[in-house]
């Protein structure tokens, strides 16, 4: 029985795994999905147990860009109520870029238009060889958002980034990673196991840096201040120093205020 379009959710040992489910069309986002990854999103942001989140496609392909009938119409309710599918898009692509959080896109098989633009908003990109990745809104005649683009550039250079959007082509993962747009490339089915390897580094390590350093390396330059307070106050920089003198593991304690 094919199930319905979704986004799910399993928490594990403090890593967040987000689901892009709809496999009758490989994993194509409806507007019923991309509205459902922001309300995800928060929920998990405001669950202080969440220390890192995997963006991922069910089954053999990450996501092959929005589904085209919902660029004619949202699956349901009324298209002026909840947006156009464009700005449902950016809605989750920003939210998910604004995730406190390290996040990182684990991508095998199509990762096409939609299913780039969120791997873009990801902070890391781990690819299994024979992925392939495309920005194809000149083939449908669609502007492509100008914080997508941004964002797009800024990941992979001004030039990489019009050779995408210009002719649509996709590009394999010895080409993507060469032009930033992917962090490792792994052999065919070691993907899940780098993944799972990556992210239990991840959470062990601090918290309070990590969340400066997205900020600082996401150009917000404002709050040195504020950050310099954080790390007064946490804990942190006398935890790591010990533990390295003692030789172990650090025990990092630092865990974001609530909003």
């Amino acid at each position: 029985m094919q199930l319905s379009p979704r986004v799910m959710c399993d928490v594990t040992d403090s890593v967040a795994t987000v689901v892009l489910s709809h496999r009758a069309k490989r994993n194509a986002m409806t507007a019923g999905m991309w509205r459902a990854l922001p309300e995800l999103l928060e929920r998990l942001a405001a669950d202080r147990q969440v220390r890192a989140l995997v963006l991922v496609g069910d089954g053999a392909t990450f996501c092959a860009g929005a589904d085209i009938s919902s660029l004619r119409a949202p699956d349901d309710g009324d298209e002026e109520a909840e947006g156009s599918p464009q700005q449902l898009s950016v809605r989750a692509e920003e939210a998910l870029a604004a995730f406190p959080r390290p996040t990182l896109a684990a991508v095998r098989g199509y990762c096409v238009g939609g299913g780039s633009q969120l791997a873009a908003a990801c902070d890391l990109r781990f690819a299994e060889e024979g992925a392939l990745f495309g920005v194809t809104p000149a083939k449908l005649g669609i502007v492509y958002p100008s914080s997508s683009t941004r964002r797009l550039a800024a990941l992979v250079g001004p030039a990489a980034a019009k050779y995408l959007l210009f002719s649509g082509e996709l590009i394999d993962t010895e080409r993507a990673l060469r032009t930033g747009l992917v962090d490792e490339v792994l052999p065919q089915g070691q993907l899940d196991k780098r993944v799972a390897e990556f992210t239990r580094v991840l959470v062990s390590r601090s918290q309070l840096t990590q969340a400066a350093a997205k900020e600082f390396a996401d150009g917000r330059t404002d709050r040195d201040a504020y950050w310099a307070e954080q790390a007064r106050g946490s804990g942190d920089t006398a935890e790591g120093v010990t533990a390295f003198l003692e030789r172990r593991t650090p025990h990092f304690g630092w865990n974001a205020p609530h909003r």
